[in-house]
């Protein structure tokens, strides 16, 4: 890796590229210390010492440090993976969206209707943030995040439209930020954009770790981060390969095709996206809680909205198994192997074209997805077993931070799958300048 960016500098059009993503990511870290405007630092700061179960500092993690100081990119870029997955879902189950994808310039289409999507997708995040830390604010002091911020009486509807449009605005700025990158720089620019963020808030994280229980924390961060990221690139490089046979196909006097292949499955098809729709709803049932007042509502709200007790990483656990079978099964179907197959006089040695084929692939990609959902499931509820090993090791009293929490097991496929998936794309430019240099 170190030898592929020493070679990648030697050459200018690579070294712009990487000095221009540099300089986006730059960017990006400076519009994360630009404030909403009208939120109280004071009660902000207050509830981030508040924090116990390491949520929002999660939340601040995936956002690059914009969540603690409440920036006008604080949703960051999720409200685009978000309207990006929704399309995803419904592209197979209306005719019409699957008619423009498969028509040429489709896709572009599609990606254009994402953006578009995006745009109320980020207000109605933004509302619901600060309607999230309104009521966190109210509970550990008197005071609240954005006064005037609502839609009931006596609320300040001028404060209110220029927070979401603010909101709104820096999401959108983040998406296009991302886009430059993906245009003129290295890598997936919105993946990178995330990778950066997560890796720009490691350092304070680790250090408000070390701040108690020096040696156990330490040895903790370092043996988890180790063994997590062997078997994340263990789980994501995974792949079953089908073999593939191209029929042979006589034009004219030319003959065409015959060749072999192989169609890789992934083990880990899914990605982190489960992470992020589990994530979603298991906190839901907080943000309803939160409506009301009593014993119950208390209890919800602590358990869901503060990541602890069993019930919560049960519930956790079994959504992002479902959810990675669910989404596996989205993205399998979207890709209508069977067919394509078919079209292009492809087969699989012993199975029929067609719907025989397309069978054949679903039951492999359910069998190896049961490992890949079991990884992520165990992935997400780390925290969880680290909670415990906290206990069983220091006592109830002396539990502090959260060493799964420095980094977080969404944070951790991230920043590996970037890693991976940038150096491919800088090494097969290298490879294709090095063939030029050599033709030439």
């Amino acid at each position: 890796m170190i030898d592929a960016l020493r070679n990648a500098f030697r050459l200018p059009d690579l070294r712009r590229k990487l000095l221009y993503t540099g300089l986006i990511l730059v960017i990006y870290q400076f519009a994360a210390h630009v404030t909403v405007p009208g939120v109280q630092r004071s009660a902000l700061d207050q509830l981030f010492k508040s924090d116990t179960s390491g949520f929002l500092s999660v939340l601040n993690l995936l956002s690059g440090g914009a969540v603690s100081n409440f920036s006008v990119i604080a949703n960051g870029v999720y409200p685009y993976i978000t309207a990006s997955i929704i399309l995803q879902l419904l592209v197979p189950i209306i005719p019409k969206l699957e008619a423009i994808q498969k028509e040429p310039g489709g896709q572009e289409k599609i990606n254009r209707y994402t953006y578009y999507l995006s745009i109320p997708m980020a207000a109605l995040q933004a509302i619901g943030q600060v309607n999230i830390f309104q009521s966190q604010v109210s509970q550990v002091s008197n005071t609240t995040l954005i006064p005037g911020f609502g839609f009931g009486r006596g609320d300040d509807l001028l404060t209110t439209i220029s927070v979401i449009v603010t909101m709104t605005a820096g999401t959108m700025f983040a998406i296009w930020l991302g886009n430059l990158i993906t245009e003129q720089g290295i890598g997936n620019g919105i993946s990178v954009i995330i990778f950066a963020g997560i890796v720009a808030r490691v350092p304070a994280n680790l250090y408000d770790l070390l701040q108690t229980h020096f040696m156990f924390n330490l040895l903790a961060f370092v043996g988890l981060t180790i063994v997590t990221v062997i078997v994340i690139v263990v789980i994501q490089e995974g792949t079953r390969r089908i073999p593939v046979q191209y029929g042979k196909r006589v034009r004219g006097r030319k003959m065409y095709g015959g060749g072999t292949t192989y169609i890789p499955l992934k083990v880990n098809t899914a990605g982190m996206i489960p992470l992020i729709f589990a994530q979603s709803i298991v906190t839901f049932p907080a943000i309803v809680a939160g409506f009301f007042s009593g014993t119950t509502a208390t209890r919800i709200q602590n358990t869901f909205g503060n990541q602890t007790g069993f019930l919560y990483w049960f519930v956790y656990f079994w959504l992002v198994f479902g959810f990675t079978y669910f989404y596996t099964s989205v993205m399998i179907q979207n890709q209508n192997l069977g067919e394509n197959l078919q079209k292009n006089g492809g087969f699989i040695p012993g199975i029929r074209p067609g719907r025989r084929t397309q069978e054949y692939i679903n039951r492999l990609v359910n069998r190896i997805t049961f490992v890949g959902a079991l990884f992520l499931s165990a992935v997400a509820i780390l925290p969880g077993f680290m909670q415990v090993a906290q206990r069983l090791a220091l006592g109830p009293a002396a539990v502090g931070r959260n060493p799964a929490l420095v980094i977080s097991s969404a944070g951790l496929i991230i920043v590996v799958g970037v890693v991976i998936d940038t150096m491919r794309q800088l090494e097969a430019q290298l490879t294709m300048r090095n063939y030029e240099g050599f033709l030439s």
